[in-house]
């Protein structure tokens, strides 16, 4: 059985901290007090969201936009007309579904001061995936977020479970329950995802191939 320690420790060697996730554009690396006030924990709920099936330099137009047009509140985006809505968001891709999306949980998160991870299950346009990331990067709870790119890795490094669950337990059960970790190993991996294990992947790179069963067929 790999070591999920041995893997994390392997790619931080390789990549350094990613001080994830950004904030007003800017990463803070190795500072842990982020977000350090509601405005800044709402800006990273709505960048999840919008982050759905697109990359971060589409969502960040759309924050851009939102931000230019007096937009990222719960309070204005509750109020603003769907479909106006929509057009300032068109960059994230899905712009009338993620607009949507928006308008439901800004209706939720006024009504609500507390955020478990149930409740936000509940909310339209609100997966597991989405849900954790809130919940680690807005409210540094410990749930480790299971995305495309930890699908990937795993299965090439011999992880043959399939369900975002089974993925997550893995983690929750390997590691250490501390939010500051789960948060690094995350970027890491999705930073090794989009560099290095990419759909066509850079075995003779790798910093995991000699304990990976898809880079040792690679390079036999």
């Amino acid at each position: 059985m790999l070591d999920i320690n041995e893997i994390y420790n392997l790619l931080l060697e390789k990549y350094g901290y990613q001080g994830w996730w950004p904030i007003n554009s800017k990463y803070h690396v190795k500072d842990y007090s982020f977000p350090k006030n509601k405005q800044q924990e709402f800006e990273i709920i709505i960048g999840s969201i919008l982050t759905q099936s697109t990359n971060w330099k589409n969502t960040e137009k759309a924050i851009k936009n939102l931000k230019s047009n007096k937009l990222l509140s719960p309070k204005k985006i509750n109020s603003i007309n769907v479909k106006k809505l929509a057009l300032i968001i068109k960059s994230s891709g899905y712009h009338n579904q993620k607009a949507k999306k928006l308008k439901e949980f800004t209706k939720f998160y006024l009504k609500n001061n507390k955020l478990t991870r149930d409740k936000l299950l509940g909310i339209y346009g609100i997966g597991k995936e989405t849900a954790d990331s809130i919940l680690l990067y807005a409210y540094k709870r410990p749930y480790f977020v299971v995305d495309a790119y930890t699908k990937r890795i795993m299965n090439r490094l011999g992880f043959k479970e399939g369900t975002y669950d089974e993925f997550q337990d893995i983690f929750m059960k390997s590691l250490d329950n501390d939010y500051k970790l789960f948060n690094e190993f995350h970027a890491l991996i999705v930073k090794h995802g989009k560099e290095t294990c990419k759909k066509n992947p850079i075995c003779n790179k790798c910093r995991l191939n000699k304990i990976c069963e898809y880079g040792k067929s690679n390079l036999s």
